[in-house]
């Protein structure tokens, strides 16, 4: 019996953790973004997807989140499912930045402490681009997958993990080196992880490194203190 009753546990936490529910916000310039929310708590993580992706692209990464403590908000950008507003038909050129700050200002005003982003690719320069907008303290931590901030690196104002695997590449074109220049200009506390291979961004996710870059994703959003902060 307890082992049945332990069995009916572990499956109740999976369904608990796995279970989320689609809410809206506005954004300061007029759009409406979309999102599915997961988990409870006062420390809140919003997930930006890549150009390829949308937020369901992230249901296999939110409830690790979850459990590991997270509030979790996967956004749908402006021109991706019923999220829209200005420039939204060419997403690449559009003020992301909006999306993400109405995000992680939706996270605050229902009650969440601490807020950070993981963002890939395109996510993670609107991430970036999002810090360098925000009010001081307004986004705690910065994860960005195969991608720079959309905004000069010097200025951001989150402490940033930067992820990318050494042969990631855009047509003939490496994406290290530019990563690093702009790695190089940030303010610590900051952190650069080079990885095998050549996945892109959330593609990460589904290489034999996927449980590493998980890990160390985990360990930076929760580390009590980061170094030179």
């Amino acid at each position: 019996m307890l082992r049945f009753l332990t069995i009916l546990a572990v499956l109740a936490g999976t369904h608990f953790a796995a279970s989320q529910t689609t809410v809206s916000f506005p954004t300061s310039d007029g759009g409406v973004v979309f999102a599915d929310l997961y988990g409870t708590g006062e420390r809140a993580l919003v997930l930006a997807h890549g150009g390829q992706f949308n937020k369901e692209s992230w249901s296999g990464q939110a409830p690790q989140f979850v459990a590991a403590g997270f509030r979790v908000l996967a956004i749908d950008f402006r021109g991706y499912g019923k999220s829209h507003g200005p420039g939204d038909a060419d997403p690449l050129g559009a003020p992301l930045s909006q999306d993400v700050l109405a995000a992680v200002r939706y996270l605050r005003q229902a009650g969440a402490k601490s807020v950070s982003i993981v963002g890939g690719s395109m996510g993670g320069g609107a991430g970036g681009a999002a810090s360098i907008a925000s009010q001081p303290g307004e986004i705690d931590r910065l994860v960005m997958l195969g991608s720079a901030p959309y905004g000069p690196a010097e200025k951001l104002k989150s402490a940033s993990l930067w992820m990318v695997a050494r042969d990631d590449a855009s047509g003939s074109e490496l994406r290290l080196p530019g990563i690093r220049a702009q790695y190089e200009k940030a303010p610590e506390p900051k952190k650069l992880i080079v990885l095998d291979g050549s996945a892109h961004a959330q593609f990460l996710f589904q290489t034999d490194q996927g449980e590493r870059v998980m890990k160390e994703i985990l360990d930076f959003l929760t580390a009590k203190d980061l170094p030179g902060k």
